[in-house]
């Protein structure tokens, strides 16, 4: 549960003695993935479409 004392810190130690090393591997790979795709899908049309999608979840991206 979170409580207003959580921190980045605190949440990755938890992560670190929660999660397997196979989970961690998977997550940095998605991570991985996702950010090069994103890196190289610069075609104007998609990019706008991510754009409003980050808009559309709630996240200011400017």
């Amino acid at each position: 549960m979170a409580t207003s004392t959580d921190t980045v810190t605190g949440r990755i130690d938890g992560a670190r003695t929660e999660l397997t090393v196979t989970q961690l591997l998977a997550g940095l790979l998605l991570v991985g993935v996702l950010g090069g795709a994103l890196l190289f899908a610069q075609e104007p049309a998609l990019h706008d479409a991510m754009h409003n999608f980050r808009h559309a979840a709630g996240i200011t991206c400017h």
